[in-house]
């Protein structure tokens, strides 16, 4: 069984990102695929998961790198789920980004992404006396 690579890279097969974001069920994403593509490699930072040749993993940040960050997309195959690629993930980046004040992402509000996140030490706005806005 072979493991499990991560690479920091903004060069991303194009057909890769097309099933990654679709497996999420990400097809806003997906109906443009050149934007898609354009935007991982306009990205501050993208950090893949390679298994067998094949990307299964990817986060993807946005911001300025020194006061904010912004985690635009963590995304995991499902099949690769539940195998810690996703905390891997997010704690290289949180490493990588360590001195910078503002880590932020908008997500899903469901009990298993809540656990997740908190879990990686995040909290959310309301718990802070914050508001977001969309």
């Amino acid at each position: 069984m072979s493991e499990i690579t991560y690479i920091e890279t903004t060069k991303v097969d194009r057909l890769s990102l097309f099933e990654l974001y679709n497996d999420a069920g990400w097809s806003a994403y997906t109906k443009d695929i050149d934007k898609l593509e354009n935007a991982i490699k306009a990205s501050l930072y993208v950090r893949i998961a390679i298994k067998d040749e094949k990307l299964i993993g990817l986060i993807r940040v946005v911001g300025d790198g020194l006061t904010i960050i912004y985690i635009q997309d963590i995304l995991v195959l499902e099949k690769f789920r539940r195998m810690n690629i996703g905390t891997m993930l997010m704690a290289s980046t949180l490493q990588k980004f360590q001195d910078v004040r503002q880590k932020v992402l908008l997500t899903d509000d469901n009990n298993s992404t809540r656990l997740f996140y908190e879990s990686l030490g995040f909290d959310s706005c309301g718990k802070l006396g914050l508001v977001s806005y969309i």
